[in-house]
């Protein structure tokens, strides 16, 4: 009788193998939708943006870690350079795509001229140029973490090929929970901050337009 149940044991043992697991579905995000620029460098937050009289190609690189749309953190109190993923969430895009779609909406509503990226083939007066070297969900503990964007921003006249101004950027916000989701909400919110401190940037380091007005006969 035993040498018989040995046969159905394998059988069932095999068909439990083959029966698929319940996966948990991917959460996929992007940045949400736009918010009403403020000027986050000056004290009166009601101060309107600056007006950009020029057009503007805006391409942003990053290094190859940071090249996919995997959610990236890391925990500080344990390893921190080490880089972890989120396994059941991801980005829309990469991140240096997100945040590209993000500035060229922020430039695009104070700009008179227009803004462009780099696969539209169009010709503009200068080039935004953005390495993306930080955009990460940081863990100081378990329950406690922040997002940290860094980048490099280079702008570069066109015509003669000339580094006009470059500054780094950088910017912190608290992530509300300890997760993937509280890691979009501050990586969100901290890319919206340096965005404005970027525009704020270009402000000053673009020239104002000259308008020549006729002379009264």
């Amino acid at each position: 009788m035993i040498k018989f149940l040995f046969p159905v044991l394998a059988v069932l043992l095999l068909a439990g193998c083959a029966t698929p697991r319940a996966q948990t579905p991917t959460a996929v995000y992007d940045f949400g939708l736009e918010r009403p620029f403020i000027a986050s460098d000056s004290a009166d937050t009601s101060s309107s943006p600056p007006q950009l009289f020029a057009s503007l190609l805006v391409a942003a690189t990053s290094p190859t870690w940071l090249d996919n749309p995997a959610i990236q953190y890391r925990l500080a109190y344990h390893d921190p350079a080490r880089s972890y993923t989120y396994a059941s969430s991801r980005w829309a895009a990469a991140p240096a795509t997100l945040l590209t779609q993000r500035v060229k909406g922020y430039i695009a509503g104070v700009s008179n001229k227009g803004v462009v990226s780099a696969g539209d083939g169009v010709r503009t007066d200068y080039m935004l140029r953005l390495e993306l070297e930080e955009f990460t969900q940081i863990f100081d503990t378990p329950h406690q973490s922040r997002a940290v964007i860094r980048l490099r921003a280079s702008l570069i006249e066109r015509n003669t090929r000339s580094l006009l101004a470059q500054r780094n950027f950088g910017t912190e916000q608290a992530a509300p929970t300890p997760n993937a989701a509280g890691a979009v909400r501050g990586l969100t919110e901290a890319s919206d901050k340096l965005i404005e401190n970027l525009v704020n940037w270009l402000g000053e380091k673009l020239p104002e337009e000259t308008k020549a007005l006729p002379e009264n006969p």
